[in-house]
């Protein structure tokens, strides 16, 4: 028999549980373990969003006099004023059916028919031209107000009538033709960042705003006047031609509205870098030659 070997035994020593203090939670919560450290790529980060204004973020809260609201205001307006336009030139269509007819009925009787629905489109888009109307008024005295607030704050200084003052002067007749050309003036001053010594100059396109808005509310008193002035069959007819005159023109204000809503926005928001032309400098004339350097020893470290 073989004598037997012996057996080799490899002890490991661990420490028994609760043998050292453990670290309390508020101690590991507190201490710096370096930066984060992930098995794998993570996979969420930042979005991939340009610079825009902090109102702009969803859930934020913002006052209502601020860039983005006027912004979404004034997008809410031309959608109005587009839609406002579209029923003008639909109720100028009708009125000049209308008169085409009247001028028909010389020659003999017209179909009950035609008639009927000539009368239909006259009165259904009077109606909702003028409820788009209102509903277009409204929002822009709203955009007027904020748009005047947030110009006041960039430049340091208020427009020359509040608020009030320039609503209530709305209201009288006569007056409501020169105050809203004044107030929008205004308005485009301050946005431009003039100085408020300057004397307010109506641009291109508020000028014709401000011609075709004289001449809609003139057209309106003409009417009135016509129809309570005269009673004839041909100042009848006449009457029709008012009306489609005056539905071209309230279009032609909805039309120049829209386009200074949008000029007056895109001056308050910050420039789009998207939009700007790039160049690159191909020539430099007379420039002052650049300074010379000094000579450097051939030895002596760079």
């Amino acid at each position: 028999m073989q004598p037997l070997q012996p057996m080799r035994v490899d002890w490991v020593a661990t420490p028994p549980p609760g043998a050292y203090p453990q670290p309390s939670r508020r101690s590991q919560r507190l201490s710096y373990g370096g930066p984060p450290n992930y098995p794998v790529p993570p996979r969420w980060g930042f979005p991939l969003l340009a610079w825009r204004w902090p109102t702009a973020v969803p859930g934020t809260v913002d006052g209502a006099d601020s860039v983005d609201n006027v912004r979404r205001l004034g997008k809410s307006v031309q959608n109005t004023l587009w839609l406002l336009v579209v029923l003008a030139v639909w109720a100028a269509g009708s009125e000049i059916w209308r008169y085409v007819l009247l001028a028909l009925s010389r020659f003999g009787a017209l179909d009950a028919g035609v008639v009927t629905a000539s009368d239909a489109m006259v009165v259904s888009s009077a109606a909702l031209t003028f409820v788009c109307w209102a509903l277009a008024l409204v929002l822009m005295v709203l955009w007027v107000r904020r748009a005047r607030n947030v110009a006041a704050t960039l430049v340091g200084y208020g427009p020359s009538r509040s608020g009030v003052t320039s609503l209530l002067l709305l209201l009288v007749p006569g007056v409501n033709l020169v105050v809203p050309g004044s107030v929008l003036a205004e308005l485009e001053h301050a946005v431009e960042r003039r100085s408020a010594t300057e004397r307010p100059r109506p641009s291109k396109l508020l000028r014709w705003w401000w011609g075709t808005w004289v001449a809609s509310g003139l057209t309106f008193w003409i009417i009135v006047l016509w129809q309570n002035l005269t009673s004839s069959t041909q100042a009848l007819a006449d009457g029709v031609l008012l009306h489609a005159l005056a539905d071209l023109l309230l279009a032609g204000v909805a039309v120049t509205t829209a386009l200074y809503i949008r000029r007056i926005t895109t001056l308050l928001l910050p420039v789009d870098a998207a939009s700007l032309r790039l160049m690159r400098v191909l020539e430099v004339k007379d420039a002052p030659a650049p300074p010379l350097r000094s000579v450097r020893a051939s030895g002596s470290p760079r």
